[in-house]
């Protein structure tokens, strides 16, 4: 979101709010399908970060559906290659064909995982 400074009514200069530089908070001890379902993003075996159109848990395992239409079936494992790639936010680029914009990269880039603190994405009742 921009805010727009105290100038003339010619000149117009924007100036970026604090919402886009907010740093997320997330637990590392968090549950694995939730932070997929959060983030909405996939790290590929490659190192490409993909999005994800939908996610739908069954049982100890969950079949996500990317928006380049790949159906992948993962486990629920904090200690997985992924759940690793995410938590330290190691990928080489993101699929050309799924477009995950700007905004989610930053976003994600920005996020921190702590051991000690942080959301751990409980669902309201």
């Amino acid at each position: 979101m921009n805010k727009v400074a105290n100038v003339l009514p010619n000149e117009k200069k924007t100036v970026k709010s604090s919402i886009n530089t907010a740093k997320r908070y997330y637990s590392k001890h968090v549950d694995f399908f939730r932070l997929i379902n959060k983030m909405k993003l996939w790290p590929s075996r490659k190192g490409i970060l993909h999005g994800v159109k939908s996610f739908k848990e069954m049982g100890v395992n969950a079949e996500l559906i990317t928006h380049c239409n790949e159906t992948i079936i993962i486990k629920n494992s904090r200690n997985s290659r992924a759940a690793r790639w995410l938590r330290n936010k190691w990928f080489a680029g993101s699929c050309n064909k799924c477009k995950i914009p700007q905004w989610k990269i930053d976003k994600y880039a920005t996020t921190v995982f702590n051991k000690r603190w942080g959301s751990q994405l409980i669902e309201k009742k």
